[in-house]
């Protein structure tokens, strides 16, 4: 590979690039490896033996390495994962998910439910029904704070039963 830029940064990451690459598409294989060269001295007598090499699995056991490993997993995936469903029960699912909808608007109070909290899921179906629908979702809501005449008298105190905060739902997703 020639590199013509002049750039030596350019230059000396390509042959880095380079150096790499034929490192690792040697892949297992390694340095042949040799003994220490000896400083004059040799010594006299038996000669050491070879350290003993790893003696290969028996037949029927299984070498656990990375590629056996990923083996065993592949075996695993089909329980794993949820059985494939045919094409048609594909569609019912698609198609009760998809359901035709349609996004109105106006403005319903949410009532109180029992714990103090507004319902919009109610006043949505309000909004809807009066738009000729059956059921809907609340997309907007909106608050207003309410509060009786008497807080406007000049000098009297505002109590915590003056005010109150609605809720409205102003635009909905309905449903037939």
């Amino acid at each position: 590979m020639m590199v013509r830029s002049g750039n030596p940064a350019v230059r000396l990451g390509t042959l880095t690039s380079a150096v790499l690459l034929l490192l690792l598409g040697a892949g297992g294989t390694g340095w042949p490896q040799s003994a220490p060269p000896a400083l004059g001295l040799q010594e006299q007598g038996p000669q050491a033996a070879p350290p003993p090499s790893t003696p290969a699995p028996p037949a029927g056991e299984e070498n656990p390495g990375l590629i056996n490993e990923m083996g065993k997993l592949f075996d695993k995936l089909p329980s794993i994962l949820p059985p494939i469903k045919s094409p048609s029960e594909t569609m019912n699912d698609l198609s009760r998910l998809a359901t035709p909808s349609t996004m109105v608007s106006g403005r319903v109070a949410c009532p109180v439910s029992s714990n103090g909290a507004p319902d919009c899921k109610q006043a949505a179906d309000q909004l809807c029904q009066g738009k000729g629908y059956k059921q809907g979702k609340s997309l907007n809501a909106d608050s207003a704070e309410k509060c009786s005449a008497k807080v406007l008298i000049p000098g009297r105190q505002r109590k915590p039963d003056d005010c109150r905060t609605d809720t409205f739902v102003t635009s909905a997703l309905c449903q037939n």
